[in-house]
């Protein structure tokens, strides 16, 4: 970080702040055990992937997970045959295969982000509306601070807004 650019952050609201990131992160993981007897964290990752940005190839996939690309075929080929996602030629380049999403490979996707979703309007329902809105209104600040960027790893994504 730049010293000229340091933020005269305190640490009250360093520490707020990491309060709320991890009850966020606990909601996060909350969500991943609740499928956890479908598919496994990488088989997850596979399926945010491909709901986010739409139908990929191998290369893609392995690229996102930073494994090999045999190991990248043996993760899709578990979700292939747990019929989660559904495998074609790519009309683009028929040397491609192209990964979708199968109905029943949205529904543990819808089922993850729909557990985040759940839990963080219980959060907020704890809240008065004047609280919940000036939260909301600091978490709007917060990420257009951080660039906005949302992460493509969808371990930790609450929804696709891309």
């Amino acid at each position: 970080m730049n010293p000229a650019k340091a933020p005269s952050i305190g640490v009250d609201e360093l520490n707020a702040a990491l309060a709320a990131a991890n009850v966020m992160m606990r909601v996060a993981a909350r969500s991943v055990l609740d499928v956890e007897d479908v598919v496994t964290t990488p088989q997850l990752r596979v399926l945010m992937l491909i709901a986010a940005f739409g139908p990929q190839n191998l290369g893609a996939v392995a690229t996102e997970l930073g494994v090999h690309p045999s190991n990248a075929t043996r993760t899709c080929e578990k979700l292939v045959q747990a019929g989660l996602i559904g495998r074609s030629d790519d009309p683009a380049d028929r040397r491609y295969i192209q990964l979708e999403l199968t109905d029943e490979g949205s529904a543990v996707v819808d089922r993850v982000l729909t557990e985040r979703r759940d839990a963080m309007a219980d959060v907020f329902a704890n809240m008065s509306p004047e609280d919940a809105a000036t939260v909301a209104s600091a978490f709007e600040t917060f990420a257009r601070a951080a660039g906005g960027e949302p992460t493509r790893d969808g371990r930790f994504a609450f929804g696709f807004t891309f």
